[in-house]
């Protein structure tokens, strides 16, 4: 921060009303500085990159990409403190509630706000980190359990930073990730997108989809593999279902047998 005395907030809204109330009960908290608003997903993350703001109150239901979606795009790791201003969704608030991560009900009261400024600066002042592990937490619970919709009735997706936009990917459509200097690039039947991620970084975040990372700089989804071919020192060949052949690492071979329950 600037002054230590100081909170700079973010507000991350689409409604103007509700911008205008939140703006209105922060300014009755003389170490509170708005430094910006953004009133959809993409712009909240731009904003976020820009002002690197000591804390984040951040809708759930967002147009172009959801709070959480948001947050996929910054990253956990990149992400300042946040706290979740919601609509009552019993899903996400257990969520919230089991993982210690802070929310607001809509409409928002001053008595609740004043507990999460004081919560806020008492983590900044200590620089305690368990926020954002419980944050991480939460973020998977919500991923594997689909949020308040059955998991099994959309695609998972992943909310990505590509050219400028933010872009909703659908994880069923990449077929393999490679490494592209400190970038990654998602590769599929029909795409081609160069994302501002590591491939350490897509690992995690794909991980949970099936993918497995075969070499250095590649993660291919597993259920794409039609041929594994063994060349010398442990390294395999792996052709996918549209005749891409990619060479594995030496160092993963373990890795590879056991995702693919090879024998000897």
């Amino acid at each position: 921060m600037a002054d230590a005395r100081t909170i700079r907030v973010l507000i991350v809204e689409d409604e103007p009303p509700a911008r205008r109330r939140m703006r209105t009960l922060l300014s009755a908290h003389d170490d509170v500085e708005v430094v910006g608003e953004a009133a959809h997903g993409g712009e909240a993350v731009d904003e976020i990159h820009r002002l690197v703001p000591d804390l984040v109150l951040l809708d759930v239901q967002l147009p172009v990409a959801t709070g959480f979606e948001v947050i996929d795009a910054v990253g956990v790791d990149r992400m300042p403190l946040v706290v979740f201003v919601t609509a009552y969704d019993q899903h996400a608030i257990r969520a919230f509630e089991v993982h210690a991560v802070h929310y607001l009900l809509k409409p928002v009261e001053p008595d609740r706000l004043r507990e999460a400024l004081d919560r806020a600066r008492d983590l900044l002042g200590r620089g305690d980190d368990r926020l954002r592990e419980s944050l991480r937490r939460a973020m998977e619970e919500l991923r594997n359990d689909g949020g308040p919709a059955d998991p099994r009735a959309a695609p998972a997706r992943l909310a990505i930073k590509a050219d400028g936009r933010i872009r909703l990917v659908e994880v069923a459509e990449i077929d393999y990730v490679t490494a592209d200097g400190n970038y990654a690039r998602l590769r599929g039947r029909a795409m081609n997108v160069l994302v501002r991620e590591t491939i350490t970084t897509m690992e995690q975040r794909l991980a949970p989809h099936g993918f497995l990372r075969v070499q250095r700089g590649t993660l291919v989804r597993m259920e794409r593999v039609v041929e594994l071919e063994p060349l010398f020192h442990g390294e395999y060949v792996v052709r996918l279902k549209d005749g891409t052949r990619l060479t594995s690492g030496r160092t993963y071979r373990t890795k590879i047998r056991e995702a693919f329950a090879l024998r000897e």
